[in-house]
């Protein structure tokens, strides 16, 4: 297949990365990339500044622009500009929206209604446990699950919407060309089937430091509102957040103990006024103010039960981090016996291992009856 030549433009501009007031005083004048690429450098000075100019008249390198057609012409993979009819009206709403997305998979979820959840890499048990469960209760509701493919709350959050019709889509921080971190291959393989993937960014571009808050604002950007599930106080998704409330969109942050430093970055925001949540339902009440006069569907519930207060080690433990020799003083029974209590229970799924010797339940989600 060969790519149209307004595809090669755009991509082309999409290498050049001119800044945006630039770029949308140069298609005002010329009309469409192909105009503007094709004009002389005099023409281009008279309407953006001689560094512009320089940058419009540098060719790509021929190896790297390959790379992206290459990577355009196959099935399924595409460039989306602002001139597309499907380019994200969220986006376009904002500002500062990237002149062109590189995307791959179903391109129909562009359109659908979005609701982002976000959260630590190093989430606990319970915490990947809960997005997953947010995931496909608000998927199930309607809404495609946007997150940023990192390992914890991300992935979980994918995870657990990728079984609904609503999908998900996630937004990286490199070229599509590659998976970042390598360990959710498997997961983007997943989601370029059934969901989506978007990026900003050029294919053959690596992953970088500054780009993963750049990534954050497409994030909050495409949804209707944000969930952190989890998230420590100097967590990324903090990021997220405030690009959220600064773009108008509904925070809702998830409630922990106040012992556990994931918690921490929930609570701050739950302060600053993001909406405290417990079930999928409080977020989806608080889109739809009218949905509060109607009955609950319990697929769109998330609501931890207690099964297994019956055990004196899990009724010992509670539901916050607790380490061995707390659990001895509860008990009053050897160490010995806790150790082996807990390794039963880790093997049954109903506790995990976190860092620094703890432990902490894990809350099996189930609608209500």
């Amino acid at each position: 297949m060969t790519l149209d030549p307004r595809t090669l433009a755009w991509a082309t501009l999409a290498h050049k990365a001119l800044p945006q007031r630039a770029l949308v005083a140069l298609l005002r004048e010329f009309g469409e990339p192909e105009a503007l690429l094709r004009a002389s450098p005099k023409q281009l000075g008279a309407v953006v500044p001689a560094a512009v100019v320089e940058r419009v008249h540098t060719p790509v390198a021929t190896d790297v622009f390959e790379h992206t057609s290459r990577w355009l012409d196959q099935a399924g993979h595409h460039l989306i500009a602002w001139d597309d009819a499907d380019y994200p009206r969220a986006l376009l709403e904002l500002g500062h929206a990237p002149p062109a997305l590189f995307h791959l998979g179903r391109r129909d979820l562009l359109a659908r209604s979005a609701f982002a959840i976000v959260g630590s890499r190093h989430a606990t048990a319970q915490g990947r446990e809960t997005a997953r469960d947010f995931g496909q209760a608000l998927g199930r509701a309607g809404l495609t699950i946007v997150s940023g493919l990192a390992v914890g709350i991300d992935a979980a959050a994918h995870e657990g919407a990728l079984d609904t019709d609503a999908s998900t889509i996630a937004v990286v921080a490199t070229g599509l060309d590659r998976v970042y971190p390598a360990r959710n291959r498997d997961l983007a393989a997943r989601i370029a089937q059934h969901g989506a993937l978007l990026s900003e960014y050029v294919p053959g571009t690596p992953p970088r430091r500054e780009h993963f808050p750049q990534r954050n604002r497409l994030i909050s950007g495409l949804a209707r509102g944000v969930l952190v599930v989890e998230a420590t106080l100097s967590s990324g998704s903090l990021i997220t957040a405030r690009l959220a409330g600064d773009q108008g969109r509904d925070v809702f942050a998830i409630p922990g103990s106040i012992h556990s430093p994931f918690a921490k970055g929930c609570h701050k925001l739950i302060r600053e006024g993001a909406k405290l949540v417990e079930t999928a339902s409080d977020i989806l009440d608080e889109l739809d103010p009218e949905r509060r006069q109607q009955p609950v569907d319990a697929t769109g519930m998330v609501n931890a039960h207690t099964d297994g207060d019956a055990n004196p080690l899990l009724a010992a433990m509670g539901y916050d981090p607790v380490n061995v020799d707390t659990l001895v003083a509860r008990t009053n029974a050897p160490p010995e016996t806790i150790v082996a209590g807990l390794v039963t229970l880790e093997l049954e799924g109903k506790i995990a291992a976190l860092p620094g010797g703890c432990w902490q339940r894990v809350v099996r989600n189930r609608p209500p009856r």
